[in-house]
């Protein structure tokens, strides 16, 4: 059997006993709060990672592209929310992967795009299904729940648009917060899209679904009334933002990537490592939070312990990752070919560049490999 030793570095590392331990953690909270839960597969993009994900009550995903919809729909899921508002171009892709999944749905937020679904499907025949994207204060996409806009959109959509219903995803839950700010967004989030629902069925219209969520709202909500489901997928696997806002401790992030030592340079306190911008991304989602900040990764030995005095990337560039301030006592106890494993800023930016995970059951013996998918279309 395989360790981590014998791999080829950077690779991406999963560990298995981690995340079932997440998923099953985050299935229960969505049981006590009587809502259904959709995990959001963008992370993970592994049909492997989404069997241990889905809540079995619920039996649907989210996913952020097209291609990880084609991806799951292959591997038999069919309940598939394309969480992103999608333009009229796209609408024929979607009608084709409804012939794999009984249930493809995806975003919508203007009467433009509701006019178009509603010509395609009329003279397609494709019974496309849209969700209403509800601005919650994130300012990104959607329309505010007392916006006129929300009532022309859905009488735009006429009766060959299924209306799945209405979804939000309060995106300022990012921010540098405590718990308890997080909640007050998580109950800004809940009653911003139930307000959008009730206003569509006191205007005549059924709306069966009620969608929100993000990892740190869904962690931190206090009430999921009014909700049908919550919608977030980091939680999988964690990461060093999540565990800085406290959606889940350090000892739960179960992803990271395993690393080689190539340089070190005592004279400045620094060494090399062989995963660069490409291996951990530079998405520095920790840095504006002060003395939370986790640079481009948090290094750790091989069995996910951060060291005594905390290692943290604190440059990239394409191939090396540079850690600074570091001891004469840490050099030698890491030296050059010696392997570490790094936590990750932001789990789904670091995951994209790979093609697979590695994945262990806790210690450092290699009993899978998952396959994940890539790209856009």
């Amino acid at each position: 059997m395989d360790t981590l030793g014998d791999l080829s570095t950077p690779a991406l590392i999963l560990d298995r006993s981690r995340l079932t331990a997440n998923a099953e953690q985050m299935i229960g909270r969505a049981r006590r709060a009587v809502v259904g839960l959709r995990p959001h597969l963008k992370t993970l993009k592994s049909i492997d990672a989404a069997r241990i994900a889905i809540d079995p009550t619920h039996q649907g995903i989210a996913a952020a592209t097209l291609n990880e919809a084609a991806y799951f729909a292959g591997h038999g899921i069919q309940d598939i929310q394309i969480a992103v508002c999608l333009p009229p171009s796209k609408f024929a892709r979607v009608a084709e992967l409804l012939r794999l999944a009984a249930k493809v749905s995806f975003f919508i937020d203007s009467v433009a795009t509701a006019s178009a679904a509603a010509e395609f499907a009329q003279q397609t025949g494709a019974p496309l299904r849209v969700w209403i994207e509800v601005d919650c204060g994130g300012c990104r996409t959607g329309v505010a729940p007392d916006d006129p806009q929300l009532l022309a959109i859905a009488r735009a959509l006429g009766t060959a648009v299924i209306l799945d219903g209405v979804a939000t995803h309060a995106g300022q839950s990012y921010d540098d917060l405590s718990p308890d700010a997080i909640a007050n967004i998580a109950e800004i989030e809940r009653r911003s899209v139930v307000a959008a629902a009730n206003h569509l069925r006191a205007a005549g219209f059924v709306v069966p679904g009620v969608s929100a969520g993000s990892t740190p709202t869904v962690t931190h909500a206090r009430s999921a009334e009014g909700l049908t489901e919550w919608r977030a997928g980091v939680y999988l696997v964690g990461d060093l933002f999540q565990a800085a806002v406290q959606s889940h401790a350090l000892t739960d992030i179960a992803l990271s990537v395993l690393a080689t030592v190539i340089s070190h340079h005592p004279e400045r306190g620094q060494l090399v490592l062989d995963a660069g911008g490409l291996a951990l991304s530079k998405d520095r989602s920790t840095a504006g939070l002060p003395g939370r900040d986790g640079g481009y990764g948090l290094v750790t030995d091989l069995d996910a312990q951060p060291f005594a005095t905390p290692l943290v990337i604190t440059d990239t560039h394409q191939e090396h990752g540079v850690v600074h301030g570091v001891d004469a006592a840490t050099l030698q106890r890491l030296p050059i070919g010696s392997r570490v494993r790094i936590l990750p800023n932001h789990a789904c930016m670091t995951a994209a560049m790979y093609a697979h995970y590695d994945v262990i059951d806790g210690d450092q013996h290699i009993v899978a490999r998952w396959p994940r998918t890539n790209g856009w279309t």
